[in-house]
């Protein structure tokens, strides 16, 4: 007996808890929801004709870094890309032939994502990270295409418990620091971005009136920001469970409705399902309590495979929770400077407007003024105005064409001026710094001028006479 209790180290007691079995009911409604989603992204892509808008029509691409090898296809290519996301977010839905196309789906949608920087979004972000740990998880096990072919039409009555812990992390990693991120002076002293936001929907019918008043704003950044850092604490308690997922449905529908942020509401309404017991689908459909996990552990054969399968899953949790504080590295405000901003669950948290002209020196001393537009779409040039390291891959080609037309050395400056949250613009790059000299990386970039000092306005509704 003692020798078995020194055997029980912290290691193996961790062990033990996340091999636990569980009901596969609830994790088998996820991986159709999160199958489902992919397709009906990618059908929206095909539909709208934005497939064409965004992958086929700009001459330009904005890379991330390390990642500049990432091209797009052809146009039929993409279309054709795009048809094959939707056919494996079915297969992943299905459960068919799993363990070939979840890890696929995971690639051909990461793949989409790292074309263009100026596509970034949050819950793009989310939606990759979910099907990476889906490829990893054992969820065609029940339920399933694969469950079926395999002889068994139900498939397994259990999956490990790691694979709901797990999703239940990442999810609340998302909230937590959605929330973290808002606890800063414009988001909960000045109600900014969202007076600014809100005031643009005052034409709304019946709330209109509401949302013109800048303490609106005040009381939905105040509420934002507590519903982020504690909705997740919610949802894992059972006897306030309920009442959180319809904070969750509230919250999530009135974000659809106000701003036009897509699947966003979806995706985080749906996925926050994963908080609910195992059994859920069974009660709902059966109206009856589903069964408890079986009492004794089955673990997984072989210490080893055991040791990397924890020692992966410790690295993946340790990136989750460090990644997104990685702008406490660099000086200066995030949300001007932006660097350590992208897949750091900043969600909501700046309105940013900007005016850039590049002027080229030749080799032979004349200067040429070259505007964005020659070179990208409404869409890009919006979204890089405001971002400098995408201000400065586009200085970088306007240098390649120059000295293509010259076969000359270049200098390439730029005057560059953004507001931040309703403020004054103001320069946000050195216009003395000779971009050609900066290479884009991850050390703080010096040629970033400070972050704006003064404080954001407070709109007020305007009166009618």
């Amino acid at each position: 007996m003692n020798q078995e209790r020194q055997r029980r180290t912290p290691a193996r007691a961790l062990a033990i808890a996340l091999q636990r079995p569980l009901p596969s009911d609830a994790l088998v409604a996820f991986r159709i929801i999160l199958g489902g989603l992919l397709t009906i992204g990618a059908l929206r892509f095909l539909l709208n004709g934005w497939v064409q808008r965004f992958f086929v029509e700009p001459k330009v691409f904005f890379h991330y870094w390390g990642f500049g090898w990432v091209r797009a296809w052809s146009a039929t290519g993409m279309q054709l890309h795009f048809v094959l996301l939707a056919l494996l977010g079915l297969c992943v839905a299905g459960g068919v032939f799993y363990r070939v196309t979840a890890p696929l789906a995971f690639v051909a949608f990461t793949y989409v994502e790292l074309i263009d920087v100026s596509g970034y979004l949050n819950h793009y972000y989310l939606l990759s990270l979910l099907l990476l740990l889906a490829a990893f998880m054992p969820l065609h096990r029940a339920g399933s295409f694969d469950a079926w072919r395999a002889g068994s039409l139900r498939g397994a009555r259990y999956l490990p418990a790691w694979c709901t812990h797990l999703l239940r992390f990442q999810l609340a990693t998302v909230y937590f620091y959605a929330g973290l991120a808002k606890v800063n002076a414009d988001w909960l002293l000045h109600g900014q971005p969202l007076s600014i936001w809100l005031s643009s929907r005052a034409d709304m019918p019946i709330v209109g009136p509401l949302l013109a008043h800048h303490e609106t704003a005040m009381v939905m950044s105040w509420a934002g920001c507590i519903y982020d850092l504690t909705i997740w604490i919610w949802l894992s308690w059972a006897r306030t469970r309920a009442v959180a997922y319809a904070l969750v449905l509230g919250f999530h529908t009135a974000v659809g409705l106000l701003f036009n942020i897509g699947m966003f509401p979806f995706i985080m309404s749906l996925s926050a399902l994963i908080f609910f017991p195992p059994t859920w689908p069974r009660a709902i459909w059966r109206g009856r309590r589903g069964e408890e996990a079986p009492s004794s552990p089955s673990l997984p054969q072989g210490t080893m495979k055991r040791r990397i399968a924890l020692g992966l899953g410790a690295f993946y949790v340790a990136a989750q929770v460090l990644f997104p504080l990685r702008h406490f590295l660099y000086p200066g405000d995030v949300l001007w400077n932006e660097q350590g901003m992208r897949w750091s669950w900043k969600v909501l948290l700046r309105e940013k407007n900007g005016a850039i002209t590049y002027r080229v020196r030749r080799g032979d001393g004349s200067l040429v003024q070259v505007s964005p537009r020659q070179f990208l779409t409404d869409v890009q040039e919006r979204e890089m105005s405001g971002q400098p390291d995408l201000i400065l891959q586009l200085a970088h080609r306007i240098a390649d064409q120059q000295r293509g037309l010259t076969g000359a050395p270049v200098s390439v400056y730029v005057d560059a001026f953004a507001s931040l949250n309703g403020r004054p613009a103001q320069r946000l790059v050195d216009p003395t710094v000779d971009l050609c000299t900066v290479s884009d990386g991850l050390a703080p970039a010096s040629w970033i001028l400070p972050a704006p000092t003064t404080a954001p306005p407070h709109l007020r509704p305007v009166r009618a006479r």
